[in-house]
This record gives structure tokens, sequence and C-alpha cells, in this order.
């Protein structure tokens, strides 16, 4: 079946580049977040203000504080350092400070450059990387955002020139010396150039943070991430952009609100309940699944397409948004590492850190939560409520209105087709199950259509969820519908998920949200492809579970 889709306007094609753009963003962070989160409790736990800060001497030794001659653990690394008195004395390193210094950022460099150039441009990325952390003396995130990426492209440039050229036998010490010299030299590059120009960055991003703090206009934000975030940039917004500056502001002050800013899980909470009591149809009936998924699983993508759906709604999200920043403006509320996902489970661990404020900052944040969730819920109340009445209407009148465009067509081309009468039965089913989305087979037929082909059904042994990160929204999809296909009996179809940006063309079936499909079609254009409102429960699942089994009853 060709799956091509109807041409591309502009404005999806800018769409898509800004998403395409995001995602490799996002893509540094992601897979690293584990990391982090190992950090984050690491901290929390053994500096001197943590929860077994008085833990002597493993305290000590893992927080790196306290005398280490007064505590003679023999072996462990050490470094100078000066007390109040300007004494100086032998301290340990620990685990807190190289780890936010060294590991954090030679990971995101290694992963940007892997995106690259694979292995061997995540190896010069995390050479040139080194250069770039020794030149500065803050944690330097953004510099191995930037480094990383630059360096595995200039590696890949380099091996270019000579392609093709390497007499055999040479290649491994050619490769291995221009890979370890062109890595000594943008390490000393990142020392003495790059290094500095991106501590100047960093020092002119974070004044405008303490600006916008200052001048209390940091809840502004919310104007531009709330409608950046249902358009699935909010891993680009949160981890390319929040999580840079706000690992930066926490090891200097122990938290910071930058972690709240998209990850708070309340707006999204509050448009769900209200989408709950004040809905129609198939969105009424699974916002209350979607609520629990997205406030405790951290699944922020499953609110998205409700947003889309009445798009006046982003304006209840922005107002949302924008009092949880307030309230942690006003009372200074902050985690002390990022919320990911921005589950309140995640929020709870990262506002409860002693250096963050405990218990005190843990009420501010909750409170910040709880305010917000109830001002979008309040605002999209008010919209839906507004027009329920003509939502009932147009849900009554969709499927007549698609059953006549059908009709149409047939007349303007002078006689039914296979491809029309698979569009027809489309809608049949989708209006049995109540959906408000096409069903596969008009998914399916209107690509056919789009491209003036009809081609063999393809055989479907490998389904892909995929979504931005390839780690929430798409996980929970892929979960639901291997189980549905196992209990249907076929147990040789593979169902799992990936990154759009992973795909690589052995996808016998892609299943995106709709706003990510075209993006999905341009990494597979072989595949079939499917676009869902929700990868929670949508209705096309169990077409999707027929058609396999289908197949194989006509296989066996």
């Amino acid at each position: 079946m060709t799956t091509a889709s109807t041409p591309t306007t502009g404005r999806n094609r800018a769409r898509v580049g800004v998403q395409r753009f995001g995602t490799f963003l996002s893509g540094m962070i992601m897979p690293n977040i584990a990391a982090f989160i190992a950090w984050g409790f690491i901290t929390m736990l053994f500096i001197s203000a943590g929860w077994l800060g008085g833990w002597y001497p493993v305290a000590n030794l893992l927080g790196g504080f306290g005398d280490a001659a007064t505590i003679g653990w023999q072996g462990a690394m050490t470094a100078l350092a000066q007390s109040e008195d300007g004494a100086t004395f032998t301290t340990y390193v620990g685990l807190v400070g190289p780890m936010v210094t060294y590991l954090l950022p030679l990971l995101i460099a290694n992963t940007g450059g892997r995106m690259v150039y694979g292995e061997r441009g995540g190896v010069v990325a995390t050479i040139a990387t080194m250069g770039v952390i020794v030149g500065t003396n803050i944690p330097m995130f953004l510099g191995a955002m930037i480094m990383g990426p630059l360096a595995a492209w200039v590696t890949k440039q380099m091996d270019r020139l000579w392609d093709g050229k390497i007499r055999p036998g040479f290649e491994m010490l050619v490769n291995n010396f221009s890979a370890g010299i062109l890595g000594m030299l943008l390490a000393i590059f990142g020392f003495f150039a790059f290094g500095p120009v991106m501590l100047g960055i960093s020092e002119f991003l974070g004044g405008i943070v303490e600006w916008l703090v200052g001048a209390k206009l940091l809840p502004l934000l919310s104007i531009i991430v709330e409608p950046a975030k249902v358009l699935f940039l909010n891993n680009a917004i949160n981890h390319g952009v929040f999580t840079p500056l706000g690992i930066q502001q926490a090891t200097e002050a122990g938290k910071s609100i930058l972690f709240l800013i998209e990850a708070n899980p309340g707006p999204g909470l509050g448009l769900l309940l209200a989408f709950t009591f004040f809905g129609v149809g198939a969105a009424k009936a699974s916002a209350p699944g979607a609520a629990i998924i997205q406030f405790l699983g951290g699944i922020h993508e499953i609110y998205f397409p409700y947003a889309l759906s009445k798009p006046l709604t982003i304006l209840a999200l922005i107002a949302g948004g924008a009092t949880g920043v307030t309230t942690n403006m006003i009372f200074g509320g902050g985690l002390s590492f990022p919320a990911a996902p921005g589950s309140i489970i995640a929020v709870t661990a990262a506002a409860l850190t002693p250096e963050a404020g405990g218990v005190g900052n843990l009420l501010v944040v909750y409170l910040s939560v709880i305010l917000a969730a109830a001002v979008t819920f309040l605002i999209t109340g008010v919209i839906l409520r507004a027009s329920r009445g003509r939502d009932l209407a147009a849900e009554a009148e969709a499927s007549a209105s698609f059953e006549a465009a059908i009709a149409q067509t047939e007349a303007n081309k002078g006689k039914s087709s296979e491809t029309l009468a698979n569009l027809r039965a489309g809608a049949a089913s989708n209006q049995g199950v109540g959906g408000g989305q096409a069903p596969v087979q008009a998914d399916l037929a209107a690509d056919s259509i789009a491209t003036g082909a009809v081609g063999a059904t393809k055989t479907v042994k490998t389904i892909v969820f995929a979504c931005d990160a390839g780690m929430g929204s798409s996980a929970m999809g892929a979960s639901v519908l291997r189980n549905k296909i196992k209990k249907a009996g076929v147990d040789d179809v593979s169902v799992t998920n990936k990154a759009i940006a992973n795909l690589d063309g052995s996808e016998d079936l892609v299943i995106t949200q709709q706003q990510l499909t075209d993006r999905a079609r341009g990494r597979t254009p072989e595949a079939l492809h499917v676009s869902v409102d929700n990868f929670m429960n949508s209705p096309k699942y169990d077409e999707v579970v027929d058609m396999v089994v289908d197949q194989h009853k006509n296989r066996g």
C-alpha cells in the first residue's frame, strides 16, 4: 500500500522543521536522564545538608566534604579546600562535583556526537568537550550541546576528504590518528576559545532569567511554552533549554524554578479534568484515564490532542502555566534536579531535597501544581460549556458530512472505487466505536487517493510506535497494542517504540500521533502509517489487530 501523504504545506514544513530541531536538542538530554536522576539523588542524600549528610564517614566520602586527614580513608581522590578562617586543608572530591562537572556534560556531548556521526563522532565530541569543560568554571551543559554535534560534524567532513583514497592496510592507522589529532585540536580550541565564549553566553542567559525573575516577568514565558508544548516541542523546551540553565542554577542555589516551567503537571491535569466533566463523546470518555497517566505517569503528550481539538483551550493552559510559575516565583519554589518525566512523583522527589528547602519547598511546589490545575480547569470548563451544543451537533453531523463528501467524489469521478468503498466502510466503523478520528481503512485509503496509486497490502511483522523522544507516550501505546495482539493469539508480530529520529526503514507499520505523522513518513516512506489522536485508547488499535489477524489467517 502506498502511504505518501497529501502535499505538505509550507506551514507544515515549518512545523516539521521546528519539531526536528527541537528533537535534536532534546535527543542529547533524554537518553541521559537517568544520569541526571542519579546525580540528583546522590546530591540529595550525601551532601553535608543532605538527608544522610551526618552519616560519617560515608557522606563525607561521597558528598565531597570534611577533612581527609581526619577521616583517613585511603585511595579516594582528594583536592585542596579552604575553611571559613582561610586555612587550607585536603578534602575528598566525592561524587557530586565530578558528576555535574564532567560526567553529565560528557554524556550529552557523546550522545550529540553519535547522533551526527555515530560512534566515531561521539568519541571526538567527547574529547573536544573536555577542553570546553576544563576551560570554564561552571557546569558546561550548553557548551556540550553545541561542541558535541559540532565536533562530530567536523569529523564527518574530515573523513570525506580521504574517503576511498586510503591504501589498503592503512585504514585503522589513518582513522585512529586522524580522529585523535582532530580531537586534540578541538579540545585546545575548546579550552582557549570556545569555552570562554560559552561561559559568556551562559552568564548572559542566566542574567536574562534573573532579570525576568526580578521584574516579575517570568510567568510570561508560559505564552511561549504552553502553545509550543502542544505542538510536541515539550522535550525540546524542557531538556534543550531549561534543563541546562536549571542545572547551573541548582548547583549554585540548591534548586531552580526553571525545572518547573514546562514540567509542572498542573495545567495538563486541569485540562483533562475539565474534559472529564464538560467534554463530549470520546474525549469525555477517555479524559479520566488520561488524567491519571498524565499526573502520575508524567506523560504530558497525552493531553496535547485534547488541547488541539479545542485550540481555544490553549489560553487556559497559558493561564494555568503562568499561575504555577507565579506561585513558585513569589514563594521561592523550585526543584533541585529535573523532574523527568513530569510526574507528580518525580516532582515530589526533586522538591523534597534538603538543599531545595525540604517540606517547606515541597508545599510551595504542591501549591503551584494545585493552583495551575484549578485555573486551567475553570477556564477550560467555561470554554467547553460555551461550545457544548455545537460540539454535540458537530459530532452527530460528522459522519453524514463525510459520507456526502465520498458521494460527491464518486460523482465527480463518474464511478465508484475500492478505495472510496474503504473510506465509506471506515466511516461506518468509526461511528460504531464513537471515535472522532478516521479509522485505519481511511488512513491507508486516503494515502492512496493522494498519490493516485493503490498497491497490495503490506504484510505487517514489525509495528513501531513513534513519538518525539521514544520513551514516554510511545512506550505506553506499544504496551497497549502489544497486549491486544497477544490476546488475539498472534505471537510473531513485534510491537516496539522508538523516537521518530531513530526510525530506520525496517518498520512495516508506524503509529504516531497526528501532529508527528509527516515527520514519521519522511523517515519511513515505505511503511504503512496510522495516525491516532491518543496513544492510550485509540479505536484504531482494534482495527490494526483485526488486520494482523486476517493476514495470519490468509498466510495460514
